[in-house]
């Protein structure tokens, strides 16, 4: 753990075996932290705010530090991206990937920590002018998921830095790896001691007093809705500042009109991509009746050919699940679907190979004759489970693909934009795709509505949410008021 600008065990000496999903070997072991390390670093997160030094450092210096982050990583991609695939089980094309999108958000933010110059506003009064600033917060805490452990992680940190905050990262338990790593980067940077601490250990003791604690102002979380709700509850001690990203249970929208191998190839990776452990996962397909069996034929013989295997053999095109833990509620799911009266047509099964047989592997499962009221309608598997339910009409499309407590993110397939313009404004999700699925980028913000959470990461209304707005009003000419006169 780094605490104050130190390399520290836990307090308690405890630890954690860190398992490669593949085939469930340890590859790491790593302090394994509680309430009285996470108060250690709050502490010194606050003191390093409060003295201003991190803050009242000129933003172009803050941007340099943060840019150095991001060259850091372009230098050691293939490292890092060995760590993720290690700790995830994700393929290497998908790791080196994320290490150029985590690179590119740094570089991003690094470039708007200047660019917070305020605004001026026309002053009503005579005599006098009225600015609007932005402010850091203070001290954020980030609490960050298993499935993308450091781009989602680099969405917090960067931001948060940027704008001249302190913070202290709570990365996944099972997956601190390539984080750990990137605090590797931010010392060899230069950051002062105290402006970035991380604690690992679980969201039970570490998250927890993040929330809980006073002295934090602000805490941002990305992870499942109970979770979040409990955050919600702690954060209210002190009215802390919440960004929350909680999910969701995406539609992918297929009209008949829609290019349809295009269609079915996007709509295999809305799903699939990642083993499904993806918050805007493409998990339902919401499909125009009159193409339903032939799309339905079509996607079930190019599922089958997916290959799973190790993240490091490059002809592996999907790895394990995160944990044999997860593959179990997975596994439960696919049962209860059965149990509701969905058909099954694909998977719905650990494979059989040889090789797999040691990893939280689970095959690409396809469900039809879906019911939105049903619960694997409703509830995110967070796996590779598609569920299929049919249309007639736009109006039903948007019905279907609106009747959800989520709000993440979803997509329309076709080839008359009017139409793809109307379903889009009528879709109560924080990002629409277009005749794509999944593409994400620094510039664009990212966040849900409804029970997806609030607040947003990415874009400048990413890097705002790290800020306070603050109005400052000067009289030019004061005078008496004589009011009481």
């Amino acid at each position: 753990m780094f605490i104050n600008g130190e390399w520290v065990e836990a307090k308690s000496g405890n630890t954690r075996s860190i398992l490669n999903p593949f085939n469930q070997e340890t590859i790491a072991t790593a302090a394994e932290g509680d309430r009285e390390d996470s108060r250690a670093a709050i502490q010194a997160a606050r003191e390093a705010f409060d003295n201003g030094e991190w803050a009242g450092t000129p933003a172009a210096i803050r941007g340099d530090l943060v840019q150095k982050i991001a060259d850091f990583i372009r230098r050691d991609n293939e490292e890092m991206a060995e760590l993720e695939t290690l700790d995830t089980g994700k393929t290497m094309v998908e790791s080196r990937a994320d290490m150029d999108d985590i690179a590119g958000v740094f570089q991003y933010f690094a470039g708007l920590a200047d660019k917070n110059g305020g605004e001026v506003i026309a002053s009503p009064l005579p005599d006098s002018e009225s600015r609007v600033v932005r402010e850091p917060v203070g001290v954020c805490g980030q609490i960050t998921p298993w499935n993308y452990p450091l781009l989602q992680a680099a969405w917090k940190i960067a931001p948060a830095l940027a704008a001249g905050n302190t913070i202290v990262v709570k990365p996944s338990e099972i997956t601190p790896l390539t984080t750990v790593k990137v605090f590797e980067l931010m010392e060899e940077a230069g950051f002062p001691k105290g402006v970035a601490n991380l604690v690992l250990g679980s969201g039970a003791s570490v998250g927890a007093e993040l929330s809980e604690n006073v002295d934090v102002d602000l805490i941002s979380f990305t992870g499942g809705i109970d979770t979040g709700k409990k955050i919600m509850q702690a954060a209210s001690v002190n009215v802390k500042k919440i960004a929350l990203e909680l999910g969701g249970k995406n539609p992918n929208i297929i009209f008949a009109d829609a290019d349809f191998d295009t269609a079915v190839d996007q709509a295999m990776n809305a799903v699939f991509f990642h083993g499904g452990q993806v918050c805007s996962a493409g998990s339902r397909l919401i499909i125009e009746e009159s193409i339903h069996d032939e799309f339905v034929e079509e996607l079930v013989k190019r599922s089958k050919n997916i290959k799973l295997g190790n993240g490091f053999d490059e002809s592996t095109q999907s790895g394990p699940l995160i944990s044999n833990e997860h593959r179990a509620k997975v596994e439960k799911y696919v049962e209860i679907g059965q149990e509701e009266g969905a058909k099954l047509v694909l998977g719905g099964s650990r494979p059989q190979e040889k090789e797999l047989q040691n990893g939280s592997f689970y095959l690409p499962t396809i469900f039809t004759e879906c019911k939105a009221d049903m619960r694997i309608v409703q509830e995110e598997v967070f796996g590779p489970v598609l569920t299929i339910e049919t249309f007639q009409t736009e109006e039903e499309a948007v019905t279907l693909a609106n009747d959800t407590i989520y709000g993440l993110a979803g997509a329309v397939f076709t080839n008359d934009i009017a139409k793809a313009e109307s379903v889009a404004a009528q879709l109560r999700m924080g990002t629409v795709w277009i005749n794509d699925f999944h593409p994400y980028f620094a510039q664009a913000p990212w966040g849900g509505y409804k029970q997806s959470g609030f607040g947003r990461e990415l874009g400048h209304i990413g890097f705002e949410e790290y800020t306070e707005v603050k109005h400052i009003f000067r009289n030019k000419k004061p005078a008496a008021l004589n009011w009481f006169a």
